[in-house]
Formats: C-alpha cells, sequence, structure tokens
C-alpha cells in the first residue's frame, strides 16, 4: 500500500470518496441522486452538486448504518402487511384453512409424538437425570454371551477407568410393603450409595445414600421413596423422615422423599423405592454376598468424561476385563464387560422397543411426505381460484416476488397452526404406548413421551420444512401466469391434458404411492401379529391361571418354603372347580430369564471347541398335565422326585433330536452344572421365551431337587378368574397374613403381553396407514374438483355435441382413476423392495404377500373411486348452454 500513500492529496481524496460510493447501498445512491438534483436547482455545476452532496451525507457508516435500520423496519412492516393479507385470506377460506391446518396437524403432530417417543424413551428415558447423552449401559460378557457382572469387578472398573465420570449400580428388585393391614407387591431398586449424587437427582426430603451405606451384609437397612408412594400410601406427610417401614418384613428408615416426576433409571417401569446394595439378601434372599467375585447381578451405568467416545470407554474397560481375568481366573475366565449406548441397554424395554421405534419415524415420515403433497395440493387449487387476484396484482406492479412472500407467508401461517396443534397432539399422545403395551404383577408402567427442546426444535425445523413445501408449490404456478389471457378469460384448457395440470397429478400420484406402501406394510404386520396370537405354543392357555407369592419378602428360608409350598398346593387344589395346580420357577414367555448351564450327554462325543449349552425350568409334579404339555415317553415327575432321591429331568424333542439322535434317551444321564440327573421322561416342544423362537434344547428338573424359593403357581380351573383370585388370597392370608399376591392373570394374558410389542408396531402403523389413505382420497378429491372447475368448457362443449352424463361420468372417474392406477404401479414396486426391511419383525409371513398387496391395492381403488365420483358427479350437472355462455 505505499503506492497510496505516494499520490498527491487530491487523488487520494478524489479514490477515497470513490470507493465510499462504490459501497453505498441503493437507497443511499438514490438520496445522493436527489441531493445532486437538489442543489444544480439551485444554480450550482454538476461537479460542484455532487462534492456538495457527498458532504452533506456526513459519514458513510453512519449512513449505511441508517439505511439498514429503515431497511429492516421496511421487512417488518412488510411482513405485518403480509401476516395481516394472509390471515385476511384464510379467514375469507375457512374450510379450506380448516382442513388444510387439521392436514398440518396430524403430520406434524405425528412425528411431534414420534420423535417425542424416541426421545423419551431411547435418547433420554430418565426424566430429571442429568447429562444422559454422557451416560452408557455396561454388562457382562461370558464366551460373546450378555451376562452380569459382579460388585467387586465394578468396584474394580470404577477404580481403574480414567475415562469415566462416575459409575453406579442400579437393579430392579421386588418387595413386600406392608402398611397397616395391607401388604402389596412394589417395584423398586437396589442401588449404590452413590446413585442419587451420581445421576445430580437430590430427594426433595430428606437425603439420598451416604457412602458406605451400600457396604456390609444387611448393615444399612434406610430406604429413599418416591413422590408418588409418599403421595398414595404415606399420606404426603411432612414429617415422613426418621419414620420406618417394612420392606419384606424388615424395618427400614425413610431417609428421603424422591422429586415428583423421577421414576428411576428402568426403562418401562416406575420405581417406588430405592434401598442400598447392603440390603440385596433381604429382597434376593441369602446366598451370595457383595464381596463375592462369583456372584454376578449387577446391572452398572457410567457416565463418560466430556467428548469420550463409547468406542474408547469400550477399549479402556475391555482392557480393565482382561485384567481381572488374568489375577482371577477362577471366576473371570471367559468374562468380559460391554458398553451399551442407552437405546440398546439389555436391563430394561428400551431394546425391545428399538424396532418398532425406528419402523415408527420412517412411518411418521412418510406421513409428513404425504400431508406435505396433500396440503401442497389444496393450495394449487386454492391458487386456481385465485389466479384472476393474482393476474391484477402483478398488472398493477407488483413483482413475482412479491407474490411468491406473500404465497410463502400464507404458507408459514398454516405450517404454524399445524405445528401448534401437532404439538397438542404429540403431549396428548406421550403416554399412548403405556396404553398398548400390557404389563403384569402391579408394576407401575412408564413409557412417557419427552416434549423438550430438542423435540420443540425438531418441530421447528420441520414446520419450516412444511412451509417452503407448501408455500413454494403453488408460488411456482405463478411464473404460468400470463396477463393478457388470464384477465382476457377464466377459462382453462383442456382438462389436465397441458399447463400447470401435471405438477398437482404428480402430487395425487406421490400421496398415492406412500400411502400404498404403508397400507401394504400394515397389513403384513397385522397378519404377522395374528398368525402369532393364534399360534400354539405348545402348551394351554385357556382356563389355566398364573401368580407369584415373594416369600423372600417375608423373611421365608428354604425349609420354611418347602413346608409352606407342600401346604398351599393341597389347599389350591381342593378348592372347586380346580382341575390342576404346579408350581414353575418361570412362567413361558414371561420377562423373567430361564436357568442356562453348560450341559454333558453321556452318548454323546462332542466336536473340538464344542460346549453344549441348554435351558431349564424348575417344576413340581403335575406341572405337564396342569399346563397341557403332552409327554411324548417315560413318566413325569412325582411326589417321591425330592432332594432325598436320585436326580431326575425330563428333556423335550429337540435335545433328544440333537445329543441323542434316533435312540431313546429314558435311563441315560445329562450333567447339569455339578449333577448328572437321569431322563426320565421326553416332553413334546413348546414355546419357552419367545413365539418366534425355532426349537431349541430345553429340559426341566425337579423343584424339589433344584429348590427355588419364589416359583409360579399355575392353576388350572373351571371357575371364574375373580372366584379364583379370592380363594387363593384367602388361603394365603389364612397360612401367613403378612404375604401378598402379584397380579393374577391367565396364560392366554401371559402370551399376549409376550406379543404387545408387536402390537404396538401393528397398531401405529395401522393408524397412520388408515390416516394415509384418508389424506390420499383428500387430495385426489382436490385435484378432481379443481379439474372440473377447470373444465367448464369441455365438459358443457361435450355435452352440448351429444355426450350424456354417464359419458361425462366415465370421462372424470377414468382421468381420476388413471392417477391412481399410476401411483399403484409405483407403490407396488417401492413396496416389493422395502417391504422386506419388516423381514424380522414379520412371523410365518412373507414381505411379498400377494394378499397383502391385494388388499392394499383393493382398498387405495376403492377410496380413490369414492374421491372421484363427488367431482365426477357434479361434472354430469354441467349446463351446457350456462358453460358456453360463460365463455
Amino acid at each position: 500500500m505505499r503506492w497510496y500513500y505516494k499520490l498527491p492529496l487530491r487523488l487520494r481524496s478524489f479514490l477515497h470518496r470513490e470507493k465510499a460510493e462504490l459501497e453505498l447501498s441503493e437507497e443511499l445512491q438514490f438520496h445522493l441522486q436527489n441531493q445532486v438534483e437538489e442543489y444544480v436547482a439551485q444554480g450550482m455545476d454538476a461537479r460542484e452538486a455532487r462534492y456538495a452532496a457527498l458532504r452533506s451525507l456526513g459519514g458513510v457508516e453512519q449512513v449505511k448504518e441508517e439505511c439498514r435500520e429503515a431497511r429492516k423496519m421496511n421487512l417488518i412492516e412488510n411482513f405485518v402487511r403480509d401476516v395481516r393479507l394472509g390471515l385476511r385470506m384464510l379467514r375469507r377460506n375457512p374450510g379450506f384453512s380448516v382442513l388444510a391446518t387439521l392436514c398440518l396437524t396430524l403430520g406434524i403432530g405425528a412425528n411431534a409424538a414420534v420423535f417425542s417417543w424416541v426421545e423419551g424413551i431411547l435418547i433420554r428415558p430418565y426424566p430429571l437425570v442429568s447429562h444422559q447423552e454422557r451416560l452408557v449401559a455396561l454388562s457382562g460378557t461370558v464366551r460373546g454371551e450378555r451376562d452380569e457382572t459382579s460388585w467387586p469387578d465394578l468396584l474394580d472398573v470404577q477404580g481403574s477407568c480414567t475415562l469415566c465420570e462416575t459409575l453406579f449400580v442400579s437393579n430392579i428388585t421386588g418387595a413386600t410393603l406392608s402398611i397397616g393391614e395391607r401388604a402389596e407387591v412394589t417395584t423398586g431398586s437396589i442401588v449404590s450409595a452413590n446413585y442419587f449424587d451420581a445421576i445430580g437427582v437430590h430427594p426433595i426430603l430428606g437425603r439420598g445414600f451416604e457412602r458406605g451405606e451400600d457396604s456390609g451384609r444387611n448393615a444399612h437397612p434406610v430406604v429413599v421413596i418416591s413422590y408418588r408412594l409418599w403421595q398414595t400410601r404415606f399420606k404426603s406427610d411432612p414429617e415422613i423422615i426418621g419414620k420406618t417401614q417394612r420392606f419384606d418384613n424388615v424395618v427400614h428408615t425413610i431417609i428421603g422423599v424422591a422429586p415428583e416426576g423421577f421414576y428411576g433409571t428402568f426403562v418401562g417401569r416406575a420405581m417406588e423405592y430405592w434401598v442400598p446394595a447392603s440390603m440385596r439378601e433381604v429382597f434376593y434372599g441369602g446366598g451370595d454376598k457383595l464381596e463375592d467375585r462369583g456372584a454376578r447381578w449387577c446391572e452398572a451405568y457410567v457416565r463418560l468424561k466430556p467428548d469420550v467416545t463409547r468406542n474408547q470407554a469400550q477399549q479402556e474397560i475391555s482392557a480393565i476385563a482382561a485384567r481381572l481375568e488374568a489375577e482371577y481366573p477362577a471366576t473371570n475366565r471367559g468374562r468380559g464387560i460391554r458398553v451399551w449406548p442407552l437405546w440398546e441397554t439389555p436391563f430394561n424395554h428400551a431394546g425391545h422397543l428399538l424396532p418398532t421405534m425406528e419402523i415408527m419415524v420412517v412411518v411418521a415420515m412418510f406421513v409428513l411426505l404425504i400431508v406435505c403433497a396433500n396440503v401442497g395440493n389444496l393450495l394449487l387449487v386454492q391458487s386456481f381460484a385465485r389466479r384472476h387476484e393474482m393476474t391484477v396484482r402483478l398488472a398493477m406492479g407488483a413483482s413475482r416476488g412479491r407474490l411468491l412472500r406473500q404465497l410463502v407467508t400464507e404458507g408459514l401461517l398454516l405450517s404454524a397452526c399445524g405445528a401448534a396443534g401437532g404439538m397438542l397432539v404429540a403431549y396428548w399422545c406421550r403416554h399412548a404406548l403405556v396404553l398398548l403395551l400390557e404389563v403384569g404383577g402391579g408394576d407401575v408402567m412408564y413409557l412417557p413421551g419427552q416434549i423438550d427442546g430438542r423435540v420443540l426444535g425438531l418441530s421447528a425445523a420441520i414446520c419450516l420444512v412444511v412451509t417452503l413445501a407448501v408455500g413454494l408449490v403453488p408460488a411456482f404456478q405463478t411464473r404460468h401466469l400470463a396477463l393478457a389471457n388470464t384477465l382476457k378469460t377464466e377459462a382453462s384448457a383442456v382438462m389436465g391434458a397441458r399447463g400447470r395440470a401435471w405438477f398437482r397429478s404428480s402430487l395425487v400420484v406421490l400421496q398415492v404411492t406412500l400411502s400404498f406402501i404403508l397400507l401394504v406394510g400394515a397389513i403384513l404386520l397385522m397378519q404377522s401379529l395374528r398368525k402369532i396370537r393364534t399360534a400354539s405354543p405348545g402348551f394351554s392357555t385357556t382356563r389355566v391361571l398364573d401368580t407369584w407369592i415373594p416369600l423372600v419378602a417375608a423373611g421365608y428360608d428354604a425349609p420354611r418354603a418347602r413346608a409352606f409350598q407342600d401346604e398351599l398346593i393341597q389347599r389350591v387344589r381342593a378348592l372347586p372347580g380346580v382341575e390342576g395346580a404346579a408350581y414353575a420357577r418361570v412362567v413361558p414367555l414371561s420377562y423373567e430369564s430361564y436357568s442356562s448351564t453348560p450341559i454333558a450327554v453321556d452318548a454323546y462325543e462332542r466336536q473340538p471347541n464344542e460346549q453344549p449349552t441348554a435351558e431349564y425350568n424348575e417344576v413340581s409334579p403335575e406341572y405337564f398335565a396342569t399346563l397341557g404339555i403332552p409327554l411324548i415317553s417315560g413318566r413325569e415327575f412325582t411326589r417321591a422326585d425330592d432332594e432325598n432321591a436320585p436326580r431326575v429331568a425330563v428333556v423335550n424333542q429337540t435335545m433328544v433330536a440333537r445329543y441323542w439322535r434316533g435312540q431313546s434317551p429314558i435311563g441315560q444321564r445329562v450333567q447339569v452344572k455339578s449333577n448328572w440327573v437321569q431322563v426320565v421322561g421326553i416332553a413334546a416342544d413348546s414355546k419357552y421365551s419367545s413365539l418366534r423362537e425355532n426349537g431349541e434344547p430345553f429340559f426341566y428338573v425337579p423343584l424339589r431337587q433344584f429348590f427355588a424359593i419364589e416359583p409360579n403357581i399355575h392353576i388350572r380351573t373351571t371357575q371364574p378368574l375373580q372366584n379364583v383370585q379370592t380363594a387363593l388370597i384367602r388361603e394365603v392370608l389364612a397360612l401367613d397374613p403378612n404375604l401378598a399376591l402379584s397380579e393374577m392373570m391367565t396364560l392366554e394374558e401371559q402370551v399376549n403381553r409376550s406379543t404387545s410389542h408387536e402390537l404396538v408396531a401393528v397398531t401405529l402403523v395401522a393408524l397412520f396407514g388408515g390416516l394415509a389413505l384418508l389424506l390420499a382420497s383428500i387430495g385426489l378429491y382436490g385435484v378432481m374438483s379443481c379439474a372440473v372447475s377447470q373444465s367448464t368448457r369441455e365438459l358443457g362443449l361435450r355435452m352440448a355435441l351429444g355426450a350424456g352424463a354417464s359419458n361425462v361420468l366415465r370421462l372424470v372417474l377414468s382421468r381420476g382413476l388413471l392417477l391412481t392406477t399410476t401411483g399403484l404401479m409405483i407403490g407396488i414396486a417401492l413396496a416389493l423392495l422395502l417391504t422386506r426391511l419388516l423381514g424380522d419383525l414379520l412371523y410365518q409371513e412373507s414381505p411379498r404377500d400377494p394378499l397383502a398387496f391385494a388388499a392394499a391395492f383393493a382398498a387405495m381403488t376403492v377410496a380413490s373411486t369414492a374421491a372421484c365420483f363427488l367431482p365426477a358427479w357434479r361434472a354430469t350437472r354441467t349446463d351446457p348452454m350456462r358453460a358456453l355462455r360463460a365463455e
């Protein structure tokens, strides 16, 4: 820049002024020109007038700032004017406004509701818990399969992990809560002492747990209760802190009340209380101690440090697990630790709902596209009615950009109203999943949608996209307006033959295509659910009741539990209408897990590196008869198969086929853990954990030989459920008035509950599919109505030349159905590709089932015909003479 300062001062001043002039805005240039003209009129020459005008402007930056402020004010005034005009237009057409707003409300509301479920169940599932974006779950692994971890292992991880900010434990448990003369089963959590501090939740009364209260065997009988329990059971007693309450027949001191809206860290269940890990023996019975490294019962969570990824944490924790395996080979051989994101957490319902949520996100986006196309079509029809207004405004000097801004503003008003209504829909639907999912056991189900800043921001983004989509569609048509032709005549060309009809038709084809895909998916899922619920589980589901009695909660040990079970089963079998009764540790198709163990079979030669495993259930005599499971050969368990008798087992058909290969297993031996058992019977295969499972090796052992203190009781009866439940409660209380029963349900209800996640997917996809069908019909009706209105001259000429009403009806219907057929052909091609994504959710149902495609095709055809019929019928009422005179 040295050359600049070597120039003469006069030349530098001139260059500076010229540079400043180049930076001036259009408004400033206009103002400058006016000043120059005024000075010239006063007698100055042009050069002097220009210099004077520049001097009068003052500082260039000051003037530019004034111009920017004026431009902002002008923009605000124009926007307010556009909003007022848009409101007048919407008020002038209430039918159109209500219909468009309703469509947008449904579309935006569907997306907001689904995203609120994703936010509240998968992304931020724990209300009031801080920094959930950095939370991950920890589970143990054994030979690559998921397992739980031990308390000492987690303490080592906590002390060695440099990438973890904090680690805490939370295990779901049940307890008998006794208040007055009433005893009920409640759900709570066994947690580490740092639980409340780690999640950033502080009790509104009292305190959380202190350091050291999770150590020592039964050393700290303290409890923090939920806000709901405090309100419902303790009547919001402000002096509750320090009072005592029996949980599982052990007196606990209430030290805190959790804040309202906090439900714990188990997705799907609302926790009623929290106790420290030192009290685990009270809630699970004797057995494993905290310091036992081989006792694997912990479910842990970790909050990572800022900017630490899950993969980095996994590498460090895997290294720690490898070190523990080397240091403690007796308990940790083949074991590792896996890090899970919250949306795949294996400890709760989030992982089960993940496939359903993925489908719902896609379906909701489909519905939004259909809504945008629908409202765009409605606006196109509306713009056709306003084409004369637009033409007059163009003729009077309005720019096409000005018309574009007005139409986008009207789209913004519509989408804003739709977004407001959509948020109301999302708020009303936030508990919809709880209504669809079935849960028993007296648990408080909690699966809410989370309406937070993320959901609001996403809804605002959707609102903006919808504004551009529905606002630019009619604006796109303004560029086709011809002033002379439009002012001269209102008539259009032949119906749908040329011009802008193709654009409206394309939107209808898009709606039909997407609606067809949703309908096919909904029908496939409905057929799959029907087949699941009608499939035989391999046992009787009718007239068999199930319940569970928490004996551990009442302080029962094994000898006392044996005596209670013997006495109760005799009393139950003596009840009127009872045809059979038996115990089982696990109910088929429930959320409970069967015992799994490596096995060795006498007659089976293992392959290298093969370790046969099988699951088993502990059952009492008469179990197979009570559940209606056929015995293929051999015998059922009897009362003689007790702890003093030789150990025996009944195996299923799949286990026989895999390990005995055509030979009879009766009398053969199987090693279960460290015990050898003799096979005494073969039971038919049934479903154990899921109706979708294929045959897996499974066997049964006598409950007395592999004792479980808290088995479920199955009762086959001819009496109504309420009668049996009342009688059972009476008999239980007669034996021990401090006991409580969980909710009683039939095995049929249990089977239905096991398919509740499929029910959610089917119900929501069916609702969205029906909504898509309705919206597509509305869009087709709007297009055909507009086409008939545009074709007054053509239809009049046809009827004047002899065309009858049937010819006109057929003409209009054929053109509407042509759009439908085009959309259906495209939809069939896309559906054949997309329905393959449903393969994992379908049960004995082909993703390309021709019946599903035919049913969706028929539904779309009927709906489209109905949508086209009214405009077609109105076309037949056209008066030829009036149509020709109007031209």
